[in-house]
């Protein structure tokens, strides 16, 4: 099937706020949900959705609440955002989903899992983050500096990271795609300097800064809410026994391996995928078309 991007679409929470969806792949295709990284945006790129359309799936992507044009929901949880995937399922008549998150929308993908019942059919976290309270995980042991400055500031509150994001090493708004990454090198190892080409370069600056169009208070609450409970337990069986598969790369300085190493312990059935010479980023530049085979399979 021809991938087809259609041009953003606002839906409306009970609660009143607007959300923001993108969509691409194959249009009657099999809905995937992604929950994307920290910070960015929900835009569905083309490479993403021309993989996708050859495997029949439908990709939608959305703003959490505070990025791009998606109203800000000051103080929400991880589980919260699993049911503003639910109020988008239900906007667009769609019954089922397969989910899946990258990097900070991991979190998000497993909540869909154990919230979503049997309207989730699968759920892949990607280079994702463990609770910050799991039992025997040193959150930010070989993390990049940037990243451990940044999260020890988030679980000081929110006032202490607003003052810390304000003055971050890197600037999201205003890098370029040549500096970006000399501007976050403490959190990309070697293999992923290494396909960071001018052109990946160019997509995560169009995405991090339409993502931070109105601020940083998506990224503020994303960061909380990593750092503060859950909103649903990551360790409990799931409903319907939905499948979990988490993936990882051995070289992550973002979200280190350590993270889905305890998560493969401690989610009921979780399928692990280690990858020895993948970083953060190069996981999925690398592997997208496996990565889709494999969601591919979920499709009944």
């Amino acid at each position: 099937m021809a991938e087809t991007r259609t041009p953003p679409s606002s839906i409306s929470t009970p609660d009143g706020r607007t959300l923001v969806v993108h969509q691409g792949g194959a249009p009657d295709g099999f809905p995937i949900v992604v929950h994307h990284g920290t910070p960015a945006a929900g835009m569905v790129l083309e490479r993403e959705s021309a993989m996708a359309a050859e495997r029949g799936l439908r990709v939608i992507g959305f703003d959490r609440p505070g990025y791009g044009g998606s109203d800000r929901k000051r103080g929400r949880t991880v589980a919260d955002v699993a049911l503003d995937a639910e109020v988008i399922l239900d906007a667009l008549g769609l019954e089922r989903c397969i989910t899946w998150g990258g990097s900070g929308g991991g979190p998000h993908a497993l909540a869909c899992a154990a919230m979503l019942g049997e309207r989730c059919v699968a759920a892949f976290s990607i280079s994702g983050v463990a609770p910050w309270d799991a039992p025997g995980l040193d959150w930010c042991a070989r993390m990049g500096a940037d990243n451990v400055a940044e999260f020890v500031e988030s679980a000081k509150g929110e006032e202490a990271l607003v003052a810390y994001l304000a003055d971050a090493p890197y600037q999201f708004a205003t890098v370029t795609p040549r500096d970006l990454v000399a501007s976050i090198r403490s959190v990309v190892s070697d293999v992923d300097a290494e396909v960071m080409t001018e052109v990946i370069a160019t997509q995560w600056v169009e995405v991090m800064q339409y993502g931070l169009t109105n601020g940083p208070s998506g990224w503020i609450d994303d960061d909380l809410a990593m750092t503060r409970p859950w909103g649903f337990d990551v360790t409990a069986p799931r409903p319907g026994g939905v499948p979990v598969e988490i993936w990882h790369g051995a070289h992550d300085l973002m979200v280190p391996a350590a993270h889905s190493q305890w998560l493969a312990k401690h989610v009921p059935g979780a399928v692990y995928r280690f990858f020895e010479d993948e970083g953060h980023v190069s996981l999925l530049e690398r592997h997208m078309a496996v990565f889709y085979d494999a969601v591919a399979r979920y499709t009944f």
